[in-house]
């Protein structure tokens, strides 16, 4: 799982924020303008072309080996971190919704004519620390996909009803989420790991807020009208496309949007003291999980320890490692066992995830984790293991560059955190340096029992309401 640094135990993560009042803060200045440069990098394999517009949004473009295939991601640095007022959370993934509502110029019906003639893949996602917007087109329609997304960026137009329409379907999709036993574990340990920053809520937010999200259509313009500006966003696109064209057709459709971007003011986590522990009841079937949350750092490629936490993650958990051979293959005691380090902007949780098949087995399992974790915390690892996975880290990075599709993804993920994407380079170059007293060392910085939660799901021994009231009757 660390192999590709930016993913996260299923969607499980610079400098910590400081501690601030929860009110927005003035206008950010917009990124001055800039001609386009040209990057050449060791590790990333392409040249990559970036401008700043005078309103502040990057663009970046990539062209790669395809025939006629374009890929266009508009990358939105906002996501569940940026909800920092009470009562709204939510609104990141919320907007990922709305964008599809069309505007006066092209509702929503013909938005989505336009994108089935073109036979395009369309689609969007939301993160802790990002909204993303994808399109993979021919290199014919990419004038067309420029026209209509920098058409919905910067004139979306909702009604009051419509609002309150897609909130109770945002509603409908939190419930639907709960039938995950994942997502229920997930949900919990996010809200005890966290007391103070907003990493405390999923995506989908609060149920609270989620519940009241049909009220709060004022806030909604506030949010659009604060996170979506120019200067908040980028714009890659890769494939079949040459620089300079590109350049001037993103000039032209979104020159005229307004800066204005406002910055979260997002309160820091405070250091936890003692370690803390909940459990959760999943009503249905589900085997046991258990999910172990140490307070990890921030992205941070400049931090040779930080980047050997990534690799420690592998060592310690990974599929060659002495537990997965253990629990998984030879006693067969768990189902799945993953691990995943901090990797999101602000410090977050690193992470390790067993789903158990006999609940009997939760407390051996939750021992035996702990004993990898002594382990490398008092113990160097072996020279060899570690050259292997970090040569297996780097190429199955470069291995998965290998579509215009799959750069356009790992560049908006990996821009969405880091925001450079000259950052990779810093990282694989400290990733080959990494020792095995690096490893050592993030084990003894990040993994400190008084700053970890235990998230333990067990199948409810009750029925669910519904069917204790078939019974009585």
């Amino acid at each position: 799982m660390p192999a590709k640094p930016l993913t996260v135990v299923p969607s499980l993560l610079a400098l910590l924020l400081a501690a601030a009042p929860a009110v927005a803060g003035p206008p950010a200045t917009p990124p001055e303008a800039s001609d386009a440069v040209t990057h050449t990098g060791d590790i990333f394999p392409y040249p990559w072309h970036e401008k700043t517009l005078a309103n502040g949004l990057r663009v970046l473009v990539i062209p790669t080996p395809s025939e006629g295939l374009v890929s266009y991601r508009t990358v939105v640095r906002t996501g569940a971190r940026d909800e920092f007022e009470k009562g709204v959370t939510g609104f990141a993934h919320f907007f990922e919704h709305m964008m599809f509502r069309g505007t006066e110029k092209y509702p929503a019906e013909k938005y989505n004519e336009i994108v089935t003639r073109m036979g395009a893949d369309s689609n969007a996602y939301t993160s802790a620390d990002m909204t993303v917007y994808e399109f993979d087109i021919s290199k014919d329609d990419l004038e067309t996909v420029a026209e209509i997304e920098s058409d919905r960026f910067m004139n979306l137009a909702y009604s009051k009803p419509g609002f309150e329409t897609e909130a109770g379907a945002v509603y409908g999709e939190y419930r639907k989420n709960r039938s995950s036993p994942f997502f229920v574990l997930y949900e919990a340990l996010r809200a005890e790991a966290f007391s103070r920053h907003t990493y405390a809520h999923t995506t989908m937010g609060f149920v609270e807020d989620i519940k009241a999200m049909p009220k709060q259509y004022d806030y909604s313009r506030t949010f659009f009208n604060r996170y979506y500006r120019p200067d908040n966003c980028v714009i890659i696109v890769t494939g079949d496309v040459e620089p300079e064209p590109t350049f001037a057709l993103i000039q032209q459709h979104y020159g005229a949007w307004e800066p204005g971007y406002v910055a979260p003011k997002i309160k820091a986590e405070p250091v936890q003291k003692k370690s803390r522990r909940v459990e959760v009841e999943y009503e249905g079937r589900t085997l046991p999980r258990v999910w172990i949350a140490y307070k990890g750092g921030a992205f941070a490629p400049e931090d040779k320890i930080w980047v050997a936490s990534l690799v420690l993650a592998e060592l310690a958990f990974g599929q060659t490692s002495d537990i997965y051979r253990e629990l998984q293959l030879e006693q067969q005691r768990v189902e799945s066992l993953v691990a995943g380090a901090a990797t999101n902007r602000d410090p977050e949780l690193w992470s390790v995830l067993a789903t158990i098949k006999d609940e009997a087995d939760i407390d051996p399992v939750i021992a035996r984790i702990d004993q990898t974790v002594a382990h490398y915390r008092d113990q160097l690892p072996d020279q060899a293991k570690l050259d292997a996975v970090k040569s297996y880290m780097r190429y199955d990075y470069l291995l998965g560059l290998d579509t215009p599709s799959a750069v356009a993804g790992e560049v908006a993920r990996f821009i969405g955190t880091a925001g450079d994407l000259g950052q990779v380079e810093v990282l694989y170059r400290n990733l080959h340096a990494v020792t095995p007293e690096d490893v050592r060392e993030a084990a003894r910085r990040w993994l400190v029992e008084q700053r970890r939660t235990v998230a333990i799901l067990r199948e409810s021994k009750s029925p669910p309401a519904g069917d204790a009231a078939k019974g009585a009757n």
